[in-house]
């Protein structure tokens, strides 16, 4: 069974045109048609994501998560969701509304475009452009800037000091995380997502880029969880510290979208693990049988959201001066080095088992010295803070 969602596209299309519509008409609601299935599909797998996440988070904590409404508290992400349709929705009054408004409806478009250019299979794909890795910097710039908007607009101080993490932590590790994202493109000779799920289908999945680039991909999970604003990196909304960051002025309908475009983030940031370096839509018999793409593709980001989410409930919250830090000496440093090696090893035109078995060295060698410079400053801070703050013992 093959999947092609263009022949499916173009078939409903033609059905319209052939009930009396004309093409310009039937274009029109090929388009609404779409987008009304992408959203019904984009909330009911977010609704399944919160209640997957806060049924794993219960489990770290000793206690049973959502019970009670529904079997198994199924159905307690829907009774939220509809608690919060019913809540006022409130503008502040020194807000600026046009931009106040505008940001969560941008946050969830973001997110929504970044879907066209994931491949679920060989052809369930909305778009297979040949700058699909651009495209989705892009678009994770405009989710940035949606959150930069609400902090901002929100006339609030505690707003304020979220939209300015925002611009210190998400535009900072946006340069590793494209530099990670690029290392497999620039294995692969390609931008286009299938491209790169077609290149890693070598050698019975040994061709995957997590075993030939490691440092690559836990380079890329670390600054998805930044981007993603997820623990330990989940400082943009600190309840501690700014009470709940950008979103605090945010009701009703209006924080829902935001919470929605939080959750659909990390499926996203999920996918694109699993398409730039877990394979893809690969897997055993998926010639064969093309629909087993599909299931490949999901169960494996299903597993890197469940990486994500035991993240999230296991670590606890960085100090913002560490977060920073962290990012612009060791992260950009290992990955800039890292581009740096991998380019050189490809122009020596080497066989690709050699070319692999290189670029796997490079990265363990990195991820060592990285890890050893690491503790070393570490150990350097703890003996500084410790004679910085060591009380003076008065003589007799």
């Amino acid at each position: 069974m093959n999947i092609d969602l263009r022949v499916i596209g173009e078939a409903f299309h033609q059905f319209l045109i052939n009930i009396g519509l004309t093409s310009g008409q039937a274009s029109l609601i090929d388009w609404i048609f779409g987008a009304l299935i992408l959203l019904v599909i984009f909330i009911v797998l977010a609704i399944l994501l919160i209640w997957f996440e806060r049924k794993l988070a219960g489990r770290v904590q000793d206690r049973l998560g959502p019970n009670r409404v529904g079997p198994f508290g199924l159905i307690q992400p829907i009774a939220d969701t509809l608690k919060l349709f019913t809540k006022e929705d409130i503008t502040p009054a020194g807000a600026d509304r046009i931009t106040f408004n505008l940001a969560p409806t941008l946050a969830v478009f973001s997110i929504v475009m970044a879907f066209a250019v994931i491949p679920f299979a060989d052809k369930v794909i909305g778009t297979d452009i040949n700058v699909g890795v651009v495209y989705l910097m892009a678009f994770a710039s405009v989710s940035s800037m949606s959150l930069l908007m609400a902090g901002w607009a929100s006339n609030n101080k505690y707003a304020l000091l979220g939209g300015f993490r925002v611009v210190a932590q998400l535009m900072s590790y946006e340069i590793p995380m494209a530099f990670a994202m690029l290392l497999p493109v620039l294995l692969a000779g390609t931008m286009r997502m299938n491209g790169l799920v077609e290149a890693q289908g070598q050698f019975f999945g040994l061709g995957w880029n997590i075993w030939i680039m490691p440092a690559a991909f836990i380079i890329y999970l670390t600054t998805a969880l930044a981007e993603g604003e997820r623990a330990p990196f989940d400082l943009l909304e600190a309840e501690s510290e700014i009470v709940a960051g950008y979103n605090i002025e945010y009701s009703g309908l209006k924080f829902a979208w935001f919470y929605l475009a939080f959750f659909m983030n990390t499926w996203v940031l999920s996918a694109v693990a699993t398409t730039l370096f877990l394979g893809g839509w690969q897997g055993p018999f998926v010639s064969q049988v093309p629909a087993l793409g599909v299931v490949y593709f999901l169960g494996k980001t299903i597993i890197m959201f469940v990486i994500f989410a035991w993240i999230r409930a296991t670590f606890p919250r960085l100090r913002i001066d560490q977060m920073m830090s962290f990012c612009w000496k060791v992260l950009v440093p290992m990955v800039l080095v890292l581009f740096l090696l991998t380019a050189i090893i490809l122009k020596l035109g080497l066989p690709t088992i050699a070319v692999w078995l290189l670029i796997l060295l490079s990265n363990v060698a990195v991820f060592v010295i990285a890890l050893w410079l690491l503790g070393k400053g570490l150990e350097k801070s703890k003996w500084a803070s410790k004679r910085l703050f060591t009380p003076e013992i008065p003589r007799l």
